[in-house]
């Protein structure tokens, strides 16, 4: 049963996205420094085991194995020449899942930054992170994907390159930002700063929002500040389960699935429409987050930021970034997980 994005966007108050990608291939036995992009052709049974976990949780949208698929990044392992190959095969494995499902689910192709620093910081303009983009945005599309899926980009400019990429391919597309600096992109980004940047974009996305960043409380004051700041499109909010800890050599999430289903409860009352999952979030954590919004009623008010971090934990900062933007009464030590 294919459906679009914009479909259930018309048709749903919200939409259930999924949870993390390298984590669960983690489980599976990724090792680090590893592409996992690479896992789409030489392990396709794996990738196939993360799409029906996201899918059998309840997840009305799930991302493509691509997150590192760009020429640049596949550089890293002398694969820059395999971005069609490894894309297309992502989006069909997923296309695979998604039409055996028994109810709609959409196949979004993540695109994540090219891993270079864009001008006039670094090297890349504008024009060649497009022509990045473009490629692996075809790709994608060739493969079966419904909607293009760029996320944790950090820069304006990168952002912009993938709205003009895709523009060029006529996809439509949501994108994500990663706020994990004090309520900031890496490159300074606010969330007001992102509202406005979306109203420019020469090829306008979906939705948009945030992912990943420092916690689920951080996360959820971004989407805060893209509602205060008049947001004009449906609201991401994919946050980390929990905070990372460094355990018997691996990285682990403390966020309990109780945490996420709070999260996503919260989520929608600060105005996201897409609820999903980043770093830690297995089919567990989805499926208590799909009981928690099946099972809510009509969406609550704004909570405040006393309360969201009383039930997900403390802010890692005491502003959202942006000036006079609102800060909790107290901080608190203790996070729940």
């Amino acid at each position: 049963m294919r459906s679009t994005l914009q479909d259930l966007l018309s048709e749903r108050d919200w939409i259930l996205a999924d949870g993390a990608t390298g984590t669960n291939l983690f489980n599976m036995g990724l090792e680090s420094g590893e592409a996992p992009e690479l896992w789409n052709i030489d392990a396709p049974e794996k990738i196939l085991a993360l799409y029906r976990g996201a899918s059998d949780a309840g997840s009305d949208l799930f991302l493509t194995n691509s997150f590192g698929g760009n020429a640049s990044r596949l550089a890293l392992h002398e694969a820059s020449d395999r971005v069609s190959e490894i894309n297309k095969k992502a989006a069909m494995l997923a296309r695979e899942v998604a039409d055996a499902s028994d109810s709609p689910v959409v196949v979004a192709g993540s695109m994540g930054p090219t891993g270079e620093i864009m001008q006039p910081h670094g090297p890349l303009s504008i024009e060649a992170a497009a022509d990045l983009f473009e490629e692996q945005a075809e790709a994608l599309m060739e493969g079966g994907a419904d909607v293009l899926w760029v996320e944790t980009i950090s820069a304006p400019e990168e952002f912009t390159a993938a709205s003009i990429g895709i523009g060029r391919v006529g996809a439509p597309w949501c994108g994500t930002m990663s706020f994990d600096t004090s309520g900031r992109t890496m490159m300074g980004l606010t969330s007001a700063d992102m509202v406005r940047l979306v109203a420019e974009l020469p090829h306008a996305p979906l939705a948009f929002g945030a992912n990943c960043g420092v916690g689920a409380s951080d996360l959820l004051r971004t989407v805060i500040g893209f509602r205060d700041a008049g947001a004009p499109l449906p609201v991401i909010a994919k946050g980390n389960a929990g905070i990372p800890k460094y355990v018997d050599g691996h990285i682990h999430y403390d966020g309990t699935p109780e945490l996420m289903a709070d999260y996503a409860l919260l989520a929608r009352d600060c105005g996201a429409r897409i609820i999903g999952g980043c770093c830690g979030t297995t089919p567990a954590h989805l499926l208590a987050m799909r009981k928690a919004l099946e099972n809510a009623g009509d969406r609550g008010g704004v909570p405040s930021l006393d309360t969201i971090a009383a039930r997900l934990g403390a802010f890692s900062s005491d502003s959202d970034g942006t000036e006079g933007g609102p800060k909790p009464e107290r901080q608190r030590r203790r996070r729940r997980g």
